[in-house]
């Protein structure tokens, strides 16, 4: 009897213990949000529309597409999901983390950004600034509008290498990420279309139109350039000086034509190749080979390096590139070639100089220093 009375208390144990190990198991998560029990009737689907507050020196129309239209609540999902590292593979690294507010939403210093993976890309982190008014974005106009630009980093094995069926799981089983969807959205099920929808709104947001230039050029604001400032003013729009107006005009608006150029960076004879085709790569044409969309100068002073391959480091290097280096290649910008036979410039040291105090002019602190553009959870 009390043998029988061991082994029944032994296999008691053994099955206790394997009923222990089992319960410190993960449970099954099963569908993505099955876990989460919401009472969506104490959730309102009322979103404010949001008003856009442009600078005068900037086109007072934004054009906005009809299905995303601009809401409080959809700005401010859009602002959390840029500064949350959720959507990338393992959680660390976010949109922020190669668009820091403090340099005009760039990876300040960095010639190439790093993934989540410590995988170098290939292209300079662009400034996000007034992109609410263009469709063609990144160096090579890949993307079409805002919307479709937010849908790329996420999958980008050298950026947040996730796939959007995990991003979109992790945000389902957020009990504040449902909240916030139904309220921007209206959605129980959230999908990568709110998520990417969400970016953009915030994004639409980031608008760059407080800098000394833009106060000197509005009346009463009692700003005025300093005689470098205006000098530089003056090449910046002259043909025969600066000449940097034809891709960079468009006076106290966007400080770029939004267009795609070759700009004279490297030689390539007929036939030769690009390391980088730039819009060539997208639309398949030779004649695109080379073409790099023009980045923006406002802010330009605080977004170093520059090119679409960060191979300048200082203003300095990049003037002293269009003085004295443009290299000639089939497809460049005939820009180029009228400068002094295609050789550049030859701009002075004064000339210089006084372009450089002229883009620092474009330098607008409200902007990088807007409560409302900072990181939410902060």
């Amino acid at each position: 009897m009390k043998k029988h009375c061991v082994f029944l208390l032994l296999a008691l144990f053994v099955i206790g213990g394997l009923s222990a190990c089992k319960e410190e198991e993960p449970m099954p998560q099963g569908e993505c949000g099955s876990n989460l029990q919401i009472d969506w009737n104490s959730y309102a689907y009322a979103p404010t529309p949001h008003t856009l507050a442009i600078p005068p020196t900037l086109p007072q129309t934004m054009p906005i597409p009809p299905d995303n239209p601009l809401t409080e609540e959809g700005i401010a999902l859009g602002r959390k999901l840029f500064y949350d590292p959720i959507l990338s593979a393992d959680s660390t690294q976010s949109c922020a983390s190669c668009h820091g507010i403090e340099f005009a939403f760039t990876d300040h210093g960095k010639r190439f950004s790093t993934g989540i993976d410590n995988i170098e890309g290939n292209r300079n982190s662009m400034a996000i600034i007034n992109l609410g008014w263009t469709n063609r974005l990144f160096w090579d106009g890949r993307a079409n509008g805002l919307e479709d630009q937010a849908l790329q980093p996420v999958t980008n094995p050298v950026e947040m290498h996730n796939t959007w069926e995990n991003a979109v799981c992790d945000l389902m089983n957020s009990l504040q990420y449902r909240i916030d969807f139904y309220r921007a959205f209206g959605v129980k099920e959230i999908t990568q279309t709110e998520v990417t929808k969400a970016i953009a709104q915030f994004e639409r947001t980031l608008i760059s139109g407080a800098s000394k230039f833009d106060l000197a050029s509005t009346p009463g604001t009692g700003v005025f350039f300093t005689e470098q400032e205006d000098y530089g003013f003056q090449l910046f729009y002259d043909e025969y000086g600066g000449d940097c107006f034809h891709c960079h005009g468009d006076p106290g608006k966007f400080f770029t034509d939004n267009l795609f150029h070759n700009n004279g960076l490297d030689s390539i004879a007929a036939g030769g190749q690009f390391a980088d085709t730039g819009l060539g790569a997208i639309t398949g044409r030779p004649e695109d080979n080379g073409l790099f969309r023009t980045t923006t100068l406002r802010n330009i002073a605080l977004t170093a390096p520059y090119m679409h391959d960060g191979r300048f480091a200082t203003l300095e290097e990049v003037l002293e590139h269009y003085s004295e280096h443009i290299k000639p290649s089939p497809t460049i910008d005939v820009l180029m070639i009228t400068d002094f036979g295609g050789t550049g410039k030859h701009l002075t040291q004064e000339e210089k100089d006084a372009l450089i105090a002229f883009m620092h002019a474009l330098t607008d602190t409200a902007f990088v220093n807007n409560p409302a553009f900072k990181n939410p959870f902060d």
